[in-house]
């Protein structure tokens, strides 16, 4: 039984017949322990007895003798007219805490998978610190102050005042017919990709389109080509596959496909971001692209195509999707709202190429049966009625505008310390070390600022191996104008020590 406060009923009292005693005597037993450990709290209004004796199985005068005694004893208070209480001013002393008593507060010796190993050893994301006084840079952090909650909320109320039969009871593995719907003609008119709404998988992240797929696609011991850097919530969500990872370099034209097939020619899957590569913002350049399709092709391999940040592009209109240039299918095309909307609402999409629909279908139902129900249908009409365009047209403007204020004031501020350089898309840049901060890791200025509440993530960080890159990753979008320019001369008395 699940704890309710008020008129509800207690916490599981494990209340059962043993012999010793009468039930009475075992009910009030088991109800003084669940107060003096603090599973019923001082104040915690009781059930009447009635409702106790039908939850616990017993007859209306065991649980009355056993509420009668704890009152008598003073662990139980009345209140005229109102009810019982847990007494607020206890006999006897609270007893040790639960791991004292005999449960251990940690496992002694805990053996992990080799996979659990991996997914235990994921670097906190640095978005968790932004909450400190100094704004922090965290990337990837969106700004939802401008998000329309009031229309929002209508159109919740509006899906769920009289909700059809199949909303509330769950529905297709594969999401909400009229989410799928929307979001196929959105990527079809915004991205041109090739797709129609039985293509569509609504899932909660990126990270769950990477597993799933490679959970359908890849064995054990196969090989995935991986961008180096990466996020490492994809790195993780890859490697807790047990594959082997063929990490394959980023120069200014994106993943280098002839490394990729010099380390692992016969790889399965390639997981990739063509639109804006994270972290470094490289686009992939049209070459490199039909070099990635035409290995897949004779490799028979996958291509995992993220399409991050193509919503947030500033100058010009984005290259073609890889999947809309892929005449083989080998193309799983991904992307997520929870930077466009907000990051809580955890929606994104896979759009399967059609021999594998089935089968992502499948295997979305056997591991969680189907997407939650609740946003899906007001998300459904955000799309349709045009209020997604009408929020990024209004997001893009400002994070447009962010970059540029970060840009003339960093020059202002950084001058001799840290060069930032525009980036015609996304929500953060790349401030590289020059003259003195050279010398230091960027591991180290990460460290110097973060103690000074002011999060930049270190660019090498991001590496696995082998050589990489110096810098700190600024995240703009989120930082309020009037707090950009107190945060960067922060920034520049810490760097200037």
């Amino acid at each position: 039984m699940a704890r309710r406060r008020g008129k509800g009923s207690l916490v599981s009292l494990a209340i059962r017949p043993t012999g010793e005693g009468p039930l009475s005597r075992q009910l009030y037993a088991a109800m003084r322990a669940a107060i003096l450990e603090g599973r019923l709290g001082a104040g915690d209004r009781m059930p009447a007895s009635r409702v106790l004796a039908a939850d616990l199985g017993v007859s209306r005068n065991t649980a009355l003798a056993a509420v009668d005694q704890l009152v008598s004893e003073g662990y139980l208070e009345t209140r005229r007219g109102s009810g019982c209480y847990v007494a607020r001013d206890l006999p006897d002393a609270r007893p040790t805490p639960v791991a004292a008593r005999g449960l251990p507060a940690a496992a002694a010796v805990v053996r992990l998978s080799r996979r659990g190993r991996g997914l235990a050893a994921t670097p906190r994301s640095a978005a968790a610190a932004r909450g400190r006084w100094y704004p922090c840079f965290a990337p990837g952090v969106p700004d939802s102050s401008d998000f329309p909650f009031a229309l929002w909320a209508r159109l919740l109320a509006r899906s769920w005042r009289h909700p059809a039969g199949d909303l509330v009871q769950g529905g297709d593995p594969a999401g909400h017919p009229d989410l799928r719907k929307a979001v196929a003609d959105y990527l079809r008119q915004a991205r041109g990709v090739r797709c129609a709404a039985e293509h569509i998988l609504i899932l909660s992240g990126i990270r769950q389109a990477v597993d799933l797929t490679c959970r359908l696609l890849l064995d054990p011991g196969d090989a995935v080509w991986l961008e180096n850097p990466c996020h490492a919530g994809v790195r993780a969500a890859i490697a807790a596959a047990a594959v082997k990872i063929a990490d394959v370099p980023v120069d200014a034209d994106g993943i280098v496909v002839a490394r990729g097939i010099a380390k692992a020619p016969k790889a399965r899957l390639a997981c990739v971001a063509p639109s804006h590569q994270y972290p470094l913002g490289v686009v992939l350049s049209l070459q490199r692209r039909l070099q990635l399709l035409a290995w897949a092709r004779e490799a028979k391999a996958w291509i995992l195509e993220d399409d991050y940040d193509s919503e947030f592009r500033y100058e010009g209109r984005p290259l073609a999707t890889l999947q809309s240039l892929d005449s083989e299918g080998r193309v799983i095309y991904v992307g997520s709202l929870s930077k466009v909307l907000f990051p809580s609402l955890r929606i994104a999409y896979l759009v399967a190429p059609p021999a594998l629909v089935d089968a992502f279908r499948r295997a979305r139902a056997a591991i969680d049966e189907y997407p939650p129900m609740t946003p899906q249908p007001a998300l459904a009409a955000f799309f349709a009625e045009g209020h997604l365009a009408a929020h990024v047209r209004r997001q893009r403007k400002r994070y447009a505008d962010r970059q540029a204020r970060l840009l003339a004031l960093a020059a202002r501020h950084l001058a001799g310390k840290l060069e930032l350089a525009a980036d015609p898309a996304g929500l953060h840049l790349v401030a590289r070390p020059v003259g003195a901060l050279v010398r230091l890791p960027d591991t180290e200025i990460e460290r110097r600022l973060n103690a000074a509440g002011i999060v930049a993530p270190a660019l090498s960080s991001y590496y696995a191996g082998g050589r990489t890159q110096s810098g700190l990753l600024l995240g703009y979008a989120a930082v309020p104008d009037d707090l950009v320019e107190p945060a960067l001369r922060r920034m520049a008395e810490v760097l200037g020590t």
